[in-house]
């Protein structure tokens, strides 16, 4: 850590300004926030700088700096563009042991200022070390989108709460589970403005004691910035997180530093977690009165066993919630520029698993083989070639164009296309592996014009040599 976060009064604080244009004019504006009294000094002035300045009745210097204007000054922000006045500004100010800093000059300055979100008492304050100020300032836009503004009231009302709930509520799990409901209904300014803390505890304990809950979330097909805003929230406030396999690390990397994870994924021929396990832990927690979140890769209704575990907890009387999340057909197949409907190509969309029990006598061959229909095909790489053989044998042209998505929307992103009768080569040849989804049909062939997601590898038929092979990198990324 190069820089420790700190924040520091200023109020009644005796602070330098040097310079007097617009960057002066952004670190003045701070500066007043925090209460300093500012001196500035500059041998010119911009208009706007000297309007603010004197609706505070703020000293302005009209000269060049020197070291008398360091006298009995406790901070100093030099916002010139002559790098002699920065150098010196530095030198004197260390000389005098008075923090300063020299704006876009890491080396002359003794501290930076971050990027901050202000929702006082709260403060959030993003650093990137002076790497990118840029990239702090990006950031905090974000949080200033995701955060209520009704914060600051919010603070004030906790601050008396905090205490309240030390005398009435007698566990963490309890404390823990209102604070959880206050800021819920906070969020969703659901709390009367007259409503006071003793209120708010008695509406909580008229319904009870704290009760678990099971969140059915989808993670989406692996890119994090895939997942809803939603399924985000929970994440940060769960106490139990069970995870698929096909959630990836980049998504778990965003879960609460707190939370109890448990890998529960099933994996084919090797050990997975049984199902009467992931029931049984769903259960034993919720009953516990935590919030538990059952993480699956995609969308938790599309072959992910929603329905079913949906279906135990019922059972249990246990409470739930379903979140939704982007299916890896929808994903895969827009990070890979494949439309998967297009009326000069496909008049019918259909997904299907080829993973379920005795799929091969089950499924219906004639109808998944029709012409003008684009076909998804999860968890087909296993038994690719029996899938080939049957659909050629029920009628689809063997030269029918396919794509496969590997690792679809993350930076591991491969793209194999090619013609049906060559698949089970090309799954071979380029030793795709699982997590990897089949889309069979016209509208594959348009991948080669849409692919847009620069991290993709686009890698075109069977004239393409394993040991040498050509990969279009798209041009433009997310």
């Amino acid at each position: 850590m190069d820089y420790l976060p700190i924040t520091v009064r200023l109020e009644n604080k005796n602070c330098l300004l040097v310079g007097a244009g617009q960057v002066a004019y952004r670190k003045l504006r701070h500066l007043l926030e925090a209460g300093a009294v500012v001196t500035i000094v500059s041998p010119e002035f911009s208009e706007q700088l000297v309007q603010l300045a004197e609706q505070n009745n703020l000293l302005m210097l009209k000269e060049k700096f020197n070291g008398s204007h360091l006298k009995d000054i406790d901070l100093v922000i030099s916002a010139t563009n002559i790098p002699r006045v920065n150098q010196q500004v530095s030198e004197l100010c260390a000389e005098a042991n008075i923090w300063v800093n020299v704006v876009d000059n890491l080396k002359l300055s003794s501290f930076i200022m971050p990027a901050i979100v202000d929702r006082s008492p709260l403060l959030i304050a993003i650093s990137t070390g002076g790497t990118s100020p840029v990239l702090a300032r990006m950031i905090r836009e974000k949080l200033e989108w995701l955060l209520p503004k009704n914060l600051s009231n919010l603070l004030v009302k906790l601050q008396t709460i905090r205490p309240l709930l030390k005398n009435t509520l007698n566990t963490l799990i309890e404390r823990k589970g209102f604070s959880e409901w206050y800021l819920d209904r906070a969020f969703a300014e659901q709390i009367p403005e007259r409503e006071s803390p003793e209120q708010s505890l008695t509406k909580y304990l008229s319904n009870g004691p704290t009760k678990g809950k099971v969140y059915l979330v989808g993670a989406g097909p692996g890119d994090p910035e895939l997942l809803t805003v939603k399924a985000l929230k929970l994440l940060q406030k769960a106490d139990i997180v069970l995870h698929d396999s096909l959630v990836s690390d980049e998504i778990l990397k965003v879960i609460r530093k707190d939370v109890k994870l448990f890998d529960v994924g099933k994996r084919a021929a090797t050990k997975s977690a049984k199902q009467s396990d992931i029931n049984h832990k769903m259960v034993f927690y919720a009953r516990q009165g935590l919030q538990v979140i059952r993480l699956k890769g995609g969308d938790p209704f599309i072959f992910g066993r929603g329905g079913e575990e949906l279906e135990y907890l019922k059972k249990q009387h246990i409470s739930f919630e379903v979140v939704p999340g982007i299916t890896a057909a929808i994903g895969c197949a827009s990070y890979a520029g494949i439309p998967l409907t297009h009326r000069d190509h496909a008049q019918s969309l259909m997904f299907i698993t080829a993973h379920c029990k005795n799929s091969e006598d089950t499924m219906d061959w004639k109808n998944l083989a029709r012409k003008n229909q684009t076909l998804v095909v999860y968890m087909g790489l296993i038994q690719n070639q029996l899938f080939v053989d049957k659909m050629i044998e029920h009628g689809l042209d063997s030269t029918t164009p396919f794509a496969i998505i590997e690792n679809g929307t993350t930076i591991n992103q491969r793209v194999v296309t090619g013609v049906l009768k060559d698949l089970p080569l090309l799954v071979d040849r380029h030793q795709l592996i699982s997590p990897g989804l089949i889309i069979i049909g016209e509208v594959t062939k348009i991948a080669t014009k849409l692919n847009w997601y620069q991290h993709s590898n686009l890698i075109n038929g069977l004239a393409v040599d394993n040991q040498n092979h050509h990969v279009d990198l798209m041009m433009s990324g997310s």
